[in-house]
């Protein structure tokens, strides 16, 4: 058992990587079931291991076992979730989780490049890149001499390749000189996918790209505390602009720095999860994971 640093609350050791491909089984089984409430039993026979071992794999991954998580990714669970969603985005701007501030337990500090720089297409910038397993599947990490500019993962649900995958990043600045370099892309990935390596005094940097409303919505997903929700409606309010739910869901879907930046954390206003650049089966994972931090938290 280790201690995360930030807290120095002990937490689990940090699942294998190969553990999601039997995650997302579970999760795709799951949510087409949980209505039916399925049983220990009938996911195991789906996944073809023992009940024993289902729930323990489940459990070491997420933090809750299967029925715990049916029950974090419902529609309930999603409204409760919204349920003071309108007040979610002033109160973490008040108490700092913005810019410089916490983003859940992963500490970040950001800048954004000019809307002159995104014009250019990324003319003249060099990126780096470099694919890494992580507790989500495979993810492509994409930084820049500034800080982590993308982060994507291999989208298993659409049988996507590497290749696929970095051409959806690269053509998002397609002037820019891109470099496989996965030793210096490394650190960043454990910085944030492990726990432990979340520290307020060595925040992840992150170099937002985009166009200035784009910019605008990215940094209200920042302020989104772990555990909790927002409507696209509620980012448009919160800007000033209510009519532009449409305008922020584009914006929001397309977000380059995922789990970083919490596009998983909003929601439609009916509650429903919506959808997500990276596969619906990931977003529920990302939900449930988060869940299973935040209920280990409170114990």
């Amino acid at each position: 058992m280790r201690a995360d640093i930030s807290t120095g609350k002990p937490m689990p050791s940090q699942p294998a990587p190969r553990d999601y491909d039997q995650i997302r089984r579970a999760i795709a089984f799951l949510s087409e079931a949980w209505e039916e409430q399925p049983s220990l039993e009938r996911l195991a026979g789906h996944l073809g291991l023992s009940p024993a071992h289902t729930q323990k794999l489940f459990t070491r991954w997420c933090g809750l076992s299967p029925k715990e998580f049916v029950q974090a990714v419902t529609i309930d669970r999603a409204r409760e979730l919204l349920g003071q969603s309108a007040s979610v985005l002033e109160a973490a701007h008040e108490v700092g989780l913005s810019g410089g501030g916490r983003l859940h337990d992963l500490f970040v500090t950001h800048e954004a490049m000019t809307p002159g720089d995104y014009k250019r297409r990324g003319d003249g910038l060099e990126m780096v890149y470099g694919f890494h397993p992580s507790p989500f599947g495979e993810a492509l990490v994409l930084a820049t001499s500034r800080g982590v500019a993308g982060l994507a993962f291999v989208n298993d649900d659409a049988g996507e390749s590497r290749a696929e995958a970095l051409a959806d990043m690269t053509g998002r600045w397609p002037r820019a000189t891109f470099r496989e370099a996965p030793t210096e892309t490394a650190a960043y990935c454990r910085r944030i996918f492990e726990p432990v390596e979340w520290r307020a005094d060595q925040p992840v940097r992150l170099v937002l790209i985009g166009t200035d409303f784009e910019v605008r919505v990215w940094e209200c997903l920042l302020r989104i505390p772990m555990g909790r929700a927002v409507s696209y409606g509620d980012i448009a309010r919160h800007l000033g602009q209510p009519t532009a739910s449409r305008a922020v869901g584009t914006a929001v879907g397309r977000n380059p720095i995922s789990f970083v930046v919490p596009c998983h954390r909003v929601l439609r206003g009916d509650g429903n999860l919506g959808g997500y650049h990276w596969g619906l089966t990931r977003k529920k994972a990302l939900i449930g994971w988060e869940t299973g931090r935040v209920h280990a938290d409170k114990t």
